[in-house]
């Protein structure tokens, strides 16, 4: 794994070097777009629409349109001038209760790798969420966003799990739920009878992703059922050329009409 980011966690005046590392990945099948006629690969071009002229990314800007029509663009070094961004650091600001942090508000996941020779503070805090049962709430900026997240331990390793903000959840405003229908005491007892019946420990591990096994599965079948051809890439002539050379068909054109004219 490569690290994503590099700073300290701060708790109090004590301070622990760390490397962040991504700790989930994607294991979705990817697809390209293509022309279902011939399989050729649909390509997208970043075209400005004030000068017509097609953009690489290294000239792309991020801007912010107000509400009355005004634009402002900001460049990396405005995104960097800011205090947030520029501290690297993962500052805990309390210590709460862990089942007080309700699942919705979690995002994604974060090992904390110790970087430093002696991991003693590394471990004593490790130690201490484990023994207090609680769950650090912590902020930090990481890619461009200032994040609130939860820092809490996972068999050897403290793991930051990235939070919404609160104002981002949605309500579940639904006409249904304002009805209560009555439950009797034997429906109550009878659900509960079911639930008990499949009572488990719970095991990832014992789940698959079924639909992905089955898409990778047909692939295979249509990969070996002859169903494939080899993808020949055309090379993008650059914009310039393609322009001229329309540009020299209406020159032709137009001398052809003028000597029709005359």
């Amino acid at each position: 794994m490569r690290s994503i980011w590099k700073g300290s966690l701060a708790f109090g005046l004590v301070n622990v070097p760390v490397k962040v590392y991504s700790a989930t990945e994607d294991h979705d099948v990817a697809f390209h777009q293509v022309h279902a006629e011939d399989g050729g690969r649909i390509r997208y071009q970043r075209r400005c629409e004030v000068c017509g002229e097609v953009v690489s990314y290294d000239q792309i800007a991020k801007a912010y349109d107000s509400e009355d029509g005004q634009r402002v663009i900001l460049t990396d070094e405005d995104f960097d001038s800011l205090p947030a961004q520029a501290k690297h650091e993962i500052e805990v600001l309390q210590f709460v209760p862990s089942e007080q942090i309700d699942p919705i508000l979690l995002d994604r996941s974060y090992y904390l790798e110790p970087d430093s020779r002696s991991p003693k503070a590394y471990a004593l805090l490790r130690r201490t969420l484990e023994e207090t049962d609680r769950t650090a709430v912590v902020h930090f900026a990481l890619r461009g966003k200032t994040r609130l997240a939860a820092l809490r331990v996972r068999g050897d390793v403290l793991v930051v799990q990235t939070m919404i903000w609160p104002d981002e959840v949605r309500e579940a405003e639904f006409a249904a739920l304002e009805e209560q229908p009555t439950v009797s005491k034997k429906e109550l007892a009878m659900s509960a009878s079911l639930v008990e019946s499949m009572a488990e420990d719970f095991d990832p591990t014992a789940f698959t992703d079924e639909y992905t096994a089955q898409l990778k599965q047909l692939i295979d079948d249509k990969l070996s059922g002859g169903e494939s051809f080899t993808a020949v890439e055309k090379e993008e002539e650059p914009t310039d050329v393609v322009d001229l050379v329309a540009a020299l068909r209406k020159s032709v054109e137009a001398r052809k009409k003028a000597r029709e004219a005359s």
